[in-house]
């Protein structure tokens, strides 16, 4: 009798989501109108009729439902010149627990000659466990403007999750013409609540939100939004730029302090309707 042997069992290849989302606009003379529309996986995008004198709309959407490990997001998004434009998400982003593996996500946005940009996506909800590479480029053209948020909440307060393991890695490059005017790297991995409990970090807190505007001569922001921030936060202009960091003990209180700041940055006008479902 002849001996045959056993074949290794199968390995499980665990399903991941995989999602790209490409946008483009231009301004024709009058308005600002839709160029370019790609979108592929579980990256898709809601584009709500626009109001009357207000920049186009664009929304977001992972019909993943979340993010886990080894999942992959790819957003790009080109404003030419003159071009108005404001991308959201259609809720917060949730970051699962993972097996190893981390969730990346890339944006990339590219303004032409006197466009203008809000990036206002909702916040990131980490889980105990969820592990996140996410990274923002942007390339300024001339006097391009950019209004860009991110903000993360570290657990879900309502259930007293503490993050005792895990991973994010926040990366962004802003560049003018071809030359960086911003970077910054912010990276928190392992017990994660013990490092933000630190009085250099976070003291405790569990909500954070980085801010920055590239818009012209910032520094006559910068009373009205260090009134508005309290003592919950600070703010600093030079060079162009108005960076802007918050802290909170909830996601409530983050939103309380987020919500009239971007309006300010706004110039009054009203953040997306989903801001508010």
């Amino acid at each position: 009798m002849t001996a045959f042997p056993l074949l290794a069992p199968p390995v499980a290849r665990l399903q991941r989501a995989e999602g790209t989302a490409r946008l483009g606009f231009r301004h024709d003379g009058r308005s600002t109108r839709l160029a370019t529309l790609f979108q592929d996986g579980c990256a898709r995008v809601g584009l709500p009729h626009p109001l009357p004198d207000l920049p186009l709309e664009a929304i977001l959407i992972n019909t993943a439902g979340g993010l886990a490990g080894g999942d992959r997001i790819a957003v790009k998004i080109d404003l030419g010149k003159r071009a108005l434009a404001t991308i959201t998400t259609q809720a917060c982003e949730r970051i699962y627990r993972s097996t190893g593996l981390d969730a990346l996500v890339e944006n990339r946005l590219m303004l032409g000659a006197g466009a203008r940009l809000a990036w206002l996506p909702q916040e990131t909800i980490l889980f105990d466990g969820g592990r996140l590479s996410r990274r923002l480029e942007v390339d300024l053209e001339g006097d391009a403007d950019l209004l860009a948020v991110e903000a993360v909440l570290f657990g879900r307060a309502a259930m007293g999750e503490v993050l005792r393991h895990g991973l994010l890695h926040d990366r962004w490059r802003i560049r003018r013409d071809g030359r960086l005017i911003f970077a910054e790297d912010f990276r928190v991995s392992g017990d994660i609540a013990a490092q933000l409990a630190r009085t250099a970090s976070l003291g405790g807190r569990v909500a954070m939100a980085t801010i920055l505007c590239t818009a012209a001569a910032p520094e006559r922001l910068l009373d009205a939004v260090r009134a508005r921030l309290g003592d919950t936060g600070g703010a600093s202009a030079w060079n162009g730029k108005l960076v802007i960091r918050l802290v909170a003990p909830t996601g409530l209180a983050l939103r309380q302090r987020l919500e009239p700041i971007l309006s300010l940055m706004l110039a009054g006008r009203a953040l997306p309707k989903v801001w508010h479902s």
